[in-house]
């Protein structure tokens, strides 16, 4: 079995797309339709589904990636191992984490790195930063940035790279709730939370509300932090955010955060399997975030 057919159908399993896999393989659509077709002919298996729009996996397609990645892994370690040290890292790491995180703690993390293999290439897919955990375990990234849930997954690596709070934020300007804000003893009930959809940030608002016995009035649930800055903004609500993504907000000048009972902060840190720490790239990278942020 190929290695490079291999690494095409992983990257197609992602990408899903014949486009996309082909320019990032460098080849053309077609030549790469006949790779998977001549991996369909080795494994006597139909591995996508596929038609104009869409590319899909078949069951024996999901079946055959686990193994596939196992192989690539172990094909790499195979390199490293008989080639010596002294040869420089190549191949691709898929990073996983928010919009916020993407420039507030990621360059941090790369600059380093970048310096010490320069051949590796890297692709960044941002998103809710609540569901990187599953990304992570569904083998959709090699490492996120994540923040620490409270019950950990037992084959999740987690490494603490921050602490973040967390801040109750308000509209700075006109709002049909600014009067009852102004009240010594807000009647919290009547006024519209916006809060995260999932993840510790929901959590730990959840845990707020139980603290100061409000029944929340949520006018929205948000997926994704920066969001809920911005609806704040607007006058749609009060909001419960971390400082880091308020912080970095191109509308925070229109908010305020509000003098309350504070809300415990999270750990924000580095993920990934434990099986992945095998991989020569993932260990390098997890190696230099160890030695940046990782107090002995």
């Amino acid at each position: 079995m190929n290695i490079k057919h291999l690494q095409m159908f992983i990257h197609l399993c992602d990408s899903k797309n014949f486009s996309r896999t082909a320019s990032a393989m460098h080849i053309s659509p077609s030549a790469l339709s006949r790779q998977i077709q001549k991996l369909e002919e080795e494994t006597n298996q139909t591995l996508f589904l596929r038609d104009n729009r869409s590319v899909e996996l078949t069951p024996a397609g999901k079946q055959l990636l686990p193994v596939a990645l196992k192989i690539q892994t172990e094909w790499q370690q195979y390199n490293a191992q008989t080639k010596g040290h002294e040869l420089e890292l190549k191949g691709e790491i898929r990073l996983f984490c928010s919009v916020t995180a993407s420039y507030s703690h990621l360059p941090e993390l790369l600059s380093e790195f970048r310096l010490q293999h320069p051949f590796i290439e890297y692709k960044l897919s941002t998103g809710d930063p609540a569901q990187a955990i599953d990304i992570i375990l569904n083998d959709k990234a090699d490492i996120a940035i994540s923040a620490k849930p409270d019950q950990l997954p037992a084959r999740i690596e987690f490494e603490t790279i921050s602490e973040i709070p967390l801040s109750v934020i308000a509209p700075s300007g006109v709002s049909s709730f600014a009067e009852q804000l102004q009240s010594d003893k807000p009647d919290w009930s009547s006024i519209p939370f916006i809060v995260s959809e999932a993840g510790t940030a929901r959590d730990r608002a959840n845990a707020w509300f139980k603290s100061m016995r409000i029944k929340p009035n949520i006018y929205a649930q948000v997926s994704g932090h920066e969001a809920i800055v911005s609806m704040v903004a607007l006058g749609c609500g009060v909001g419960i955010a971390p400082d880091v993504v308020i912080n970095n907000s191109p509308v925070r000048e229109k908010i305020q955060r509000l003098k309350v009972k504070p809300i415990k902060p999270f750990e924000l840190g580095v993920c990934c399997k434990r099986s992945q720490l095998d991989n020569p790239l993932v260990k390098a990278l997890w190696d230099v975030a160890a030695r940046k942020y990782i107090t002995p």
